[in-house]
């Protein structure tokens, strides 16, 4: 388990940055693509001291299907466009209806796997948090790569990394602002001609 101080400090991020893409904020590289991550990372190592089932691990996987699948329907509502020649994003109204729903969703199925025999400690947290906004950062990561419009700068990459390269402006193919926020089909889009290129 987690001590009370690290799970402070997991709480007052998510926070943070929830209230932050309300108001409306530049999109980091690190930010879209490494806090996901890290806080999956958190909650995976707080299971190693879980002595887990075989029910713990099938209701762990349900858990982790029903959360990626929300964080990706959250991803969809958020508002992505261009200021000042970078990407920018904004939660909506939708991502508040997504959040609920996702939060009865996900207390839901975690009621169902405790009364069907899973250790309430093989649900972290973390971990849903994490599973949560790695399927959010799919959704959001592809819609705004599609824009072929660059991150905004973060002082905290290393030069030279994959990050500072999608901050770099030189991959900016146009200077208007985005008429629409990119969909998440405009990111399949994306995808396929990126790989349809490298075969080519």
């Amino acid at each position: 388990m987690l001590s009370p101080v690290l799970w402070i400090v997991v709480a007052v991020a998510v926070v943070t940055v929830v209230v932050k893409r309300f108001l409306g904020e530049p999109m980091y590289a690190r930010e879209v693509f490494v806090l996901p991550l890290v806080l999956l990372g958190v909650g995976v190592y707080s299971l190693r001291e879980v002595p887990l089932t075989g029910i713990d691990i099938t209701w762990i996987v349900i858990g982790g299907v029903v959360g990626l699948a929300f964080g990706a329907l959250r991803g969809t509502t958020t508002k992505i466009y261009v200021r000042d020649g970078v990407l920018w994003q904004r939660y909506t109204r939708w991502t508040v209806v997504v959040w609920i729903t996702s939060l009865v969703g996900n207390a839901g199925v975690g009621f169902l796997a405790v009364a069907m025999g899973m250790h309430h400690e093989a649900r972290p947290m973390t971990l849903s948090i994490g599973i949560g906004l790695v399927g959010e950062m799919i959704t959001v990561g592809l819609r705004a790569l599609s824009t072929n419009t660059p991150f905004a700068q973060d002082e905290r990459q290393s030069r030279g990394s994959v990050l500072d390269r999608l901050s770099d402006p030189s991959r900016a193919t146009n200077d208007r602002p985005l008429d629409s926020s990119p969909t998440v089909r405009d990111g399949i889009r994306w995808l396929t001609s990126m790989a349809r290129d490298r075969r080519e």
